[in-house]
């Protein structure tokens, strides 16, 4: 029988890279789709797991012209594409030969590497800073909203918020059409991550922390995370118990009934996901491989992003009460979950 599945190591150079993308390239007799998602290909976030599925519209064979949408991305697939070289790469000549002018998303990935030049824009936080900066929401019109990040994992962020959190990335995450040259203060900053009693009564009990890594030896580092933190609550969508794995991050108003903009991606709460600026921010050190699309209300072809229909998780956000923590995977939970067990790593 022939073997239909083959296996491609990227590239990864540095310590503490992954490829964490999360991708799929789909071909059929008429059109090829892009499915970008924020599971694995392992059962257990398939199954019981909050996750997050973008489904490309059929592309078809190009007639005339380039393909490019609007949303250039097209232009950005191929690029991200190029990265992998050899036999992934191959699907740039593939897909180059496709319209992909309806696509209506922004695609804001990560590849490995120290990015200077023409090339530091490109890719993590300073490619979603450039996309808000030219397409995004003015500022007058978000004056107050909060930035808002979703995650299963955080990695280590510095030693206070100041050290990257809330200085480069969420500088990038707010940003803004400019209508003034004036200096704006940075919005409030929401994180929404599971507390210990989130994971001991979801679906899977205990058993569902075995997705969501955080250290107990980062978690000692960075206390201050707990004052941004905010419970993984998703009434409206039935989905409280289902354990999140997607990742989100949107700013959406004070009330959650409008969003500037929204992003479905694979990137946790790391700089090596997002990357950190060094040599005096002309240089952006990226670690592992990301991949998300970024929703704006002037790539809808009716305008506008609906919260209820597009948001996994309640809004607005219920902040972490005193007696919370944060769920930390490698250290011991003794009370019995959902499902009977305790956690014993």
């Amino acid at each position: 029988m022939k073997m239909l599945v083959s296996f491609i190591k990227a590239r990864l150079d540095m310590p503490f890279g992954t490829h964490h993308s999360k991708m799929m390239l789909l071909e059929y007799g008429e059109g090829v789709r892009v499915v970008v998602h924020t599971a694995n290909l392992v059962h257990k976030d398939w199954d019981q797991k909050t996750q997050g599925v973008w489904v490309s519209p059929l592309f078809t064979l190009l007639k005339e012209t380039a393909g490019h949408s609007p949303s250039l991305f097209k232009q950005d697939l191929l690029e991200y594409l190029s990265v992998y070289g050899g036999a992934v790469g191959r699907w740039k000549e593939k897909l180059s030969l496709y319209d992909m002018s309806s696509a209506r998303v922004r695609l804001i990935a990560s590849v490995p590497g120290a990015h200077a030049g023409a090339h530091m824009h490109k890719w993590g936080h300073l490619k979603l800073r450039k996309v808000l900066e030219s397409s995004g929401p003015a500022d007058s019109s978000v004056k107050g909203w909060p930035v808002v990040a979703q995650f299963s994992s955080i990695g280590s962020l510095g030693q206070s918020d100041q050290t990257w959190v809330c200085s480069e990335w969420l500088c990038s995450l707010s940003s803004c059409q400019r209508e003034t040259s004036c200096v704006q203060s940075l919005p409030p900053l929401q994180l929404v991550f599971p507390s210990v009693d989130d994971v001991r009564n979801s679906l899977e009990g205990y058993r569902a922390g075995g997705s969501i890594p955080y250290a107990l030896q980062t978690f000692k580092k960075q206390p201050y995370l707990k004052n941004y933190m905010c419970r993984w609550k998703a009434d409206e969508t039935g989905r409280t118990r289902a354990a999140p794995h997607i990742k989100t991050y949107l700013r959406p108003s004070p009330d959650g009934s409008q969003l500037a903009w929204l992003l479905v991606t694979s990137a946790n709460l790391s700089k090596a996901a997002w990357g950190v600026l060094e040599k005096r921010q002309t240089q952006l050190r990226i670690r592992s491989y990301e991949i998300g699309v970024l929703f704006l209300p002037c790539d809808e072809e009716k305008g506008g992003l609906a919260s209820a229909g597009n948001v996994s998780f309640d809004l607005p956000l219920v902040p972490y009460r005193s007696q919370d923590e944060p769920w930390v995977w490698n250290i011991k939970y003794l009370t019995p979950d959902c499902c009977g067990n305790v956690w014993t790593p």
